[in-house]
């Protein structure tokens, strides 16, 4: 006869019919036992005794349910979920159909048949695994750098930015350094301690900020680098822009780390600005290195020494952009109207591109050909709506735009009689007025002289 697939409720139903059977157990508890009426008990026990125990076994094992869905129904979703809706899960998929295509199907229906034809893979099928990457051997040759937004001084003080240096080779910790932000001035200003303290490395290693890397490949004007990279071009420094957090998992382990050690050195030293948490900082540096530091594969150094003077430095870490010189001397720079002084040079500037240095201490050059131009301000901060904020320098921009809210002077709200012109003649007399209480006095005593 061969084998019979059968379910666990169709062995339990024979266990306790074939008690029945045998006079072990009754109807009444065998239906109490199953969860069946007593007439469905009487209706197996007779299929048992005319046909065998296997009668039990559900009528529609192995057969189609009456309620699928036709295969042609199911192609036909296939072919539109192809056509259109390729790039679409199941559930923005199931919702189309039904929307625009008149065609009904469940989610987890339409999820089995994309599964099922290759379509849509799983979330643990589009699972991806990053390789583990060998140290660089030689001590400079791959610096990692990533700035981290947090509450580094708790309660104590507001949050701040930690810019990290760390070497790729030996995990030891560069530059550390308290900002305000993320932004161009404030890794200038830790990429000159750096270059004084260590050197210039071979190549830098960041993420896609847009500090290091310019977002647009469209973008119009410039020379298709962001103003940290060309300072680092200048200086013969490579920078490396990588492609998940992955790929710097150093230095984003590294920011972990200094999220749990740091936080609690700062505490126990009771500091809660940046200025004395930067004060710190290399003190904690060098006991950290010199307890989880690794010796290189290379004893090479690679980094290189800068031999220029501070202020040519100075020069290439800034801010330099080229702004065009209108008709009337003027040009705009941070939401400024610079205006230059009339003389025979600038006379011939017109329509011509002069070169803008901000530094970092707000001090701003004008120059032409390496001469700088006399100028002056013509329009303090011109107030300019929907600009561009990074997600990175939203806490910055919104306390600098609280401290210059606060020095603005607080409007004068006026009244609709002052609107209209209405200005009171004179002063009417009060409550508290002295002539009006000697009144009411008056009357009272001559109230109680009547009575």
């Amino acid at each position: 006869m061969g084998l019979i697939a059968m379910s666990e409720r169709d062995l339990q139903r024979i266990e306790v019919l074939s008690k029945v059977v045998d006079g072990r157990a009754t109807l009444v508890s065998a239906a109490r036992v199953l969860g069946l009426s007593e007439r469905q008990v009487r209706r197996l026990l007779e299929r048992i005794r005319t046909t065998g125990a296997a009668s039990i076994r559900h009528k529609a094992i192995g057969r189609p349910s009456n309620n699928r869905i036709s295969p042609g129904v199911r192609d036909y979703a296939l072919a539109l979920i192809r056509e259109r809706y390729a790039d679409f899960g199941p559930t923005l998929a199931a919702e189309k159909l039904a929307e625009r295509d008149g065609l009904t199907v469940s989610r987890e229906t339409l999820r089995q048949w994309m599964s099922g034809a290759g379509i849509w893979l799983s979330r643990k099928q589009r699972r991806t695994f990053h390789q583990p990457r060998l140290r660089r051997e030689a001590y400079g040759e791959l610096v990692q750098i990533d700035g981290s937004e947090h509450r580094w001084f708790e309660d104590r003080g507001d949050p701040c930015s930690l810019l990290v240096f760390v070497d790729d080779a030996t995990g030891k910790l560069m530059q550390l350094r308290f900002v305000r932000s993320e932004s161009a001035f404030s890794y200038f200003e830790a990429l000159a301690l750096y270059l004084k303290d260590h050197g210039a490395p071979v190549a830098f290693y960041s993420d896609k900020h847009s500090v290091f890397r310019v977002a647009k490949k469209e973008a119009r004007g410039g020379q298709g680098m962001t103003q940290f990279g060309r300072a680092l071009s200048e200086l013969n420094i490579e920078i490396l822009c990588a492609n998940s957090s992955q790929a710097k998992g150093r230095v984003e382990r590294m920011n972990r780390t200094l999220q749990d050690r740091l936080i609690k050195e700062l505490r126990l030293a009771g500091i809660g600005s940046m200025d004395d948490g930067n004060a710190f900082l290399p003190r904690f540096m060098a006991r950290y290195n010199q307890r989880f530091a690794i010796a290189p594969t290379r004893p090479d150094n690679l980094h290189r020494p800068i031999n220029m003077p501070s202020d040519r430095l100075q020069e290439i870490l800034c801010k330099r952009e080229q702004r065009y010189v209108g008709a009337q001397l003027t040009f705009s720079f941070e939401r400024q109207r610079i205006m230059l002084e009339e003389t025979e040079v600038t006379r011939g500037l017109v329509g011509r591109y002069v070169e803008t240095y901000a530094f970092a201490d707000g001090r701003l050059d004008v120059r032409w050909k390496g001469h700088s131009l006399p100028y002056r301000t013509f329009d303090k901060d011109q107030r300019t709506h929907a600009a561009i904020t990074e997600n990175k320098r939203l806490s910055d921009v919104l306390a600098y735009i609280k401290e210059r809210q606060d020095q603005r002077p607080t409007p004068k709200v006026k009244t609709n009689s002052e609107k209209n012109g209405y200005t009171p003649r004179s002063r009417k007399p009060g409550r508290n007025d002295p002539a009006v209480i000697a009144r009411r006095r008056q009357a009272l005593s001559d109230l109680d002289a009547a009575e």
